[in-house]
């Protein structure tokens, strides 16, 4: 079964209006371990001396999942993650013609190498490591392989696939994370951006053919238009697996966390938000009241109670009509 990761304290801190404080941090990883995420991924520590204190306090809260640190592919960087008693380190290099020719100017070549020496050293050290390409998909396929092939042989944990600026259909992640599941042997981490509105079904093709991991963030907060929300990716697998969904995740969560990620970053849940909007649940059409009453599977997919929700049946209005 897939695993997540929950970036909510790493890609959710780079949304506009949040600035967390150590303890809504913790009140947030307190949250989503009792949800069952299996990992959590906080900030760079190398970003502020702040960054560095908020990862050491929420590694060391005896966590029942692992925590993770999102860094550069510097062994600067990955010391100070070690230090901080994180589980396992994220790193990243940009391989896209765009990144490379305007955000650090190095060529392919580089990036393997300085990926392989990032990786060994932090291998040694008992660490997880995942290695992602930044901006995936608008990278040279054959590069991508290259630099897959090269960090898989040295003992990476995850290759990870990201959609950067959110470009990404589902279809092209298919036939890109299918193509990658032969060419690696390690598991398969994915990051969509939803800049044009596909990061949930993005983050369902990558799983059905062959992504082991995927990045959310509660309320898919993060830049710009943020990522795969939490609610929407388990709303979608739950309408495959139910029963998989309820055994793993504390479901009841989502809405809790919803509504305190939305308050403390100053914004309201949407109302048509997955699971947790005012309308997520709600019904008003005669002909769909009539059915619903007889067997609400009829017009839901999602059962509200799993997930400690109520429905509102909307009664009193002449579109309900007399078939109510």
């Amino acid at each position: 079964m897939w695993s997540i990761i929950d970036s909510t304290l790493r890609e959710g801190e780079q949304f506009i209006n949040a600035n967390f404080s150590l303890q809504q941090k913790k009140e947030i990883a307190l949250m989503l371990d009792d949800f069952g995420v299996d990992y959590i991924e906080l900030s760079n520590p190398a970003s502020s001396e702040q960054s560095r204190i908020d990862c050491t306090a929420i590694a060391n809260l005896g966590l029942g999942c692992k925590t993770l640190t999102h860094t550069r592919c510097n062994l600067e960087d990955v010391r100070l993650a070690i230090d901080t008693g994180v589980d396992g380190v994220d790193l990243l290099f940009g391989t896209s013609k765009y990144l490379r020719n305007y955000s650090h100017g190095k060529s392919i070549d580089y990036i393997i190498d300085k990926a392989k020496e990032v990786i060994s050293m932090a291998k040694s050290a008992g660490c997880e490591v995942r290695f992602s390409c930044e901006d995936s998909f608008r990278s040279d396929k054959e590069d991508l392989v290259r630099v897959y092939r090269a960090v898989d042989r040295v003992g990476v944990d995850r290759i990870g696939i990201a959609d950067t600026v959110g470009i990404a259909h589902p279809r092209q992640v298919s036939e890109l994370v299918s193509s990658l599941r032969t060419v690696v042997d390690c598991d398969i981490e994915v990051h969509f951006h939803n800049d044009t509105g596909c990061a949930v079904a993005n983050a369902h093709s990558a799983v059905q053919a062959g992504a082991t991991h995927v990045d959310t963030c509660v309320l898919g907060i993060g830049e710009r238009n943020g990522i795969t929300p939490l609610g929407g990716f388990i709303s979608r697998m739950y309408a495959d697996d139910p029963e998989g969904v309820k055994m793993k995740y504390n479901l009841p969560m989502i809405p809790h966390m919803d509504h305190y990620v939305a308050s403390a970053v100053g914004v309201h849940v949407p109302f048509n938000n997955y699971l947790s909007g005012y309308s997520a649940f709600s019904h008003k059409a005669g002909m769909h009241l009539k059915a619903m009453l007889q067997n609400s599977s009829t017009y839901e997919a999602l059962n509200p109670d799993d997930f400690g929700v109520s429905r509102v049946v909307n009664v009193a209005h002449r579109l309900t009509g007399w078939n109510a």
